[in-house]
């Protein structure tokens, strides 16, 4: 199983909550659950998702999921993909975006 760090958790915690994401949020989330909070990391982490819209990411990160399921079909030569170009090179955008984030917390 991959380990996904407490931080991120702690952002989407705070952000499905209706909370701003600060570094003090973050720090107390973290604290909260018994964890030592980095208070460096945590500002950084709060600096690094302001302006970041979550709903789009979230939906991303859904459709990424969901896409391995909708592929297999595919892999017995029986589908023939269909996509348009331009939304090929949005998707990749947005998983590059998704990807630069995430790398925040790796």
């Amino acid at each position: 199983m991959t380990k996904i760090d407490p931080y991120l958790h702690a952002v989407l915690l705070l952000h499905g909550s209706g909370k701003e994401v600060t570094a003090a949020h973050i720090a107390s989330v973290l604290k909260s659950v018994g964890a030592e909070a980095d208070e460096a990391k945590c500002k950084v982490l709060a600096d690094a998702v302001k302006g970041v819209n979550f709903e789009d990411l979230l939906k991303n990160v859904s459709f990424a999921a969901a896409a391995p399921a909708a592929a297999a079909p595919a892999a017995g030569g029986h589908a023939k993909k269909e996509e348009p170009k331009e939304e090929e090179s949005a998707e990749k955008k947005e998983e590059q975006a998704a990807e630069g984030l995430a790398s925040l917390f790796g």
